[in-house]
């Protein structure tokens, strides 16, 4: 592979460093000198003129990620739900809940409060973790949601700069529902309601 190339396939592994390109923020010596280090390529002028010509082809995309995903969330609702519990269980519990996702060998459950109290001991010992006090997220984009590549990468990295966890998340179909800490549910609110708006 060719230097360029080793550079490029580098540079599309690090979204934050492309998303600094875009925006033609990145000092191409640093960054030069940071791929030389990390990947242990002699050429220095190579590697730098690598990044310029893939910073060149990112300012001509300059926002297609962030513009794309705010098309797909224009005009879409956000509800908040409170007092959510996230119970994964390593055997299926038979409660009511409100969503419930079977991983591998794992169940997830997003439900209310009051529902562990009715659990008999059985139910219980299978019970792996519970992430209580949480607060849900739901976002309702329509069929678009998911022909849109980049929409729930663009949500959860605005999450991220603020310092938001994600406890968890599920993708499917019209809705996406981000479960975050009780603590972080009105800055999560606040800021994901301000973009779908």
């Amino acid at each position: 592979m060719s230097i360029s190339d080793t550079v490029r396939v580098y540079l599309k592994n690090k979204p934050y460093t492309q998303e600094a390109l875009e925006y033609g923020i990145v000092n191409f010596s640093a960054l030069a000198r940071l791929i030389q280090k990390e990947l242990g390529i002699k050429n220095y002028q190579a590697i730098k003129a690598a990044i310029r010509r893939y910073a060149e082809h990112m300012e001509s995309v300059k926002g297609s990620i962030e513009n794309r995903a705010l098309r797909v969330l224009k005009e879409n609702r956000i509800a908040l739900l409170d007092g959510v519990h996230v119970i994964v269980s390593s055997e299926e519990l038979g409660i009511n809940n409100d969503a419930k996702v079977k991983i591998d060998e794992y169940y997830v459950y997003l439900t209310r409060k009051d529902v562990l109290k009715g659990l008999g001991k059985k139910a219980r010992s299978s019970i792996v973790k519970v992430n209580d006090n949480c607060s849900t997220l739901v976002i309702y984009s329509g069929e678009n949601l998911e022909s849109g590549s980049g929409v729930v990468a663009f949500l959860t990295s605005l999450l991220a700069e603020q310092n938001i966890n994600v406890v968890e998340l599920i993708s499917c179909y019209t809705e996406t529902i981000i479960v975050v800490n009780k603590e972080d549910a009105l800055r999560s609110y606040e800021l994901l309601s301000g973009i779908v708006r």
